[in-house]
Formats: C-alpha cells, sequence, structure tokens
C-alpha cells in the first residue's frame, strides 16, 4: 500500500530516531535510514533536500514531544513541587522511551555544522530552565522552600540533576532504571531546598 508523503516523512524521521540511538547520531547516514526505510537515497531526499532539513525536521518532533510533555506535566498538579516532581519525571521518560535524544542534544557535531539545530536545543533548554525556575520561584512564595534559594540557580541544578543521570544511565549501558533512580535524586534535591523553610515551620 503506498503510504502518503506525511506518513512516509513520519516513518523517515521516526527510523531517523532509532539509528541515531543505535548507531550514534554522529554516524548517522541517509544510507543507513534509506536501507532500514526500504528506499533508495534519493528517496530520502525526495522528502527532506539535505541531511540538515532532515535534522531540523527531527529537531522539531523532539521539541513538540517534549513542549506537549511539559504541558501535560504542569496539569498534573496543585503545587509547584508536585509540578517539579512531574517535569523531571517527565524528561526522565521522554529519555527512556527515546534514548537517543540525549546524544543528540550533546552531539558537538550535529552543533557545529547545524546552526539551526543548535539554537532549537537552545531555546528547548532555555525554556525548560525558564518553567522550572518559576516553579521554584512560586514554591518560595509559598514558603515550601528556602526563602533564599535563587530560582534561576535552583532550575540549572534540577537540569544537571536530570542531564547527569541521563548520560550516567547511557554511559552505564542503561544499566539500572531511570524513573526509580531519578525519583530518589530528586527528593534529595528538594530536601536540600526545603531544609532551612521546614525547620523554620518547626520552630
Amino acid at each position: 500500500m503506498r503510504k502518503s508523503a506525511q506518513e512516509r516523512k513520519a516513518e523517515i524521521l521516526a527510523t531517523a530516531l532509532r539509528l541515531a540511538d543505535e548507531l550514534g547520531p554522529d554516524r548517522l547516514t541517509t544510507a543507513a535510514i534509506a536501507e532500514a526505510v526500504g528506499l533508495t537515497q534519493p528517496g530520502i531526499f525526495r522528502h527532506f533536500p539535505t541531511k540538515q532539513a532532515l535534522w531540523h525536521a527531527l529537531a522539531a518532533v523532539i521539541s513538540a514531544r517534549l513542549k506537549a510533555a511539559w504541558d501535560e506535566a504542569l496539569a498534573a498538579s496543585a503545587s509547584p513541587e508536585g509540578r517539579i516532581a512531574a517535569l523531571v519525571q517527565t524528561q526522565l521518560n521522554l529519555i527512556e522511551a527515546h534514548p537517543a535524544i540525549p546524544a543528540i542534544l550533546f552531539s558537538r557535531e550535529l552543533r557545529v555544522e547545524n546552526g539551526a539545530l543548535r539554537q532549537t536545543f537552545v531555546g528547548l533548554m532555555t525554556t525548560f530552565h525558564g518553567i522550572l525556575a518559576g516553579e521554584l520561584a512560586r514554591a518560595r512564595e509559598a514558603g515550601t522552600v528556602r526563602p533564599d534559594l535563587d530560582p534561576a540557580d535552583g532550575a540549572v541544578l534540577l537540569i544537571s540533576l536530570v542531564q547527569g543521570l541521563a548520560m550516567r544511565w547511557s554511559l552505564g549501558a542503561r544499566g539500572f532504571a531511570l524513573q526509580p533512580e531519578g525519583v530518589r535524586l530528586l527528593a534529595v534535591q528538594m530536601a536540600l531546598f526545603t531544609g532551612s523553610a521546614t525547620e523554620g515551620k518547626q520552630s
């Protein structure tokens, strides 16, 4: 059955994301994608004129998935702390479902060769940082985290937690369960954020 152009594009992008995990984003070629999809290389280029265009489309797919997941996480809880937990767990869920995402985000070759790709990922990280900082600011206003906590610094620490854990998971051949470890470490981080606020209430 002949696939529509839209269906074929979606298939190519899904295959590219899978192969980016299996081969590594820097080793991914249009020839490998074409073979996996069952097309010729010119067939791939009919849908994506250049390899850079393919990467840009893949970045758009990742961006849309992340933003949709963030919106869902923000609607999952009434408290800032609950929304922060949901956001971090959402990131870990996406990494588990699409292990190529961290490798793509941190690929120096891709960032150097594709300025549009780099800007997309910088924009994603800036947006995520802003969301987390906003939730920490609301928690500080509510008195549930330390009054001396800088929301921007706290957001950096939360992002570093996710990125560091994802890197350790990848380098360790995914030898541990990402979600439970993330939940455990997030609890440790949030305890540091809430420490003096909790002590003040108890006293």
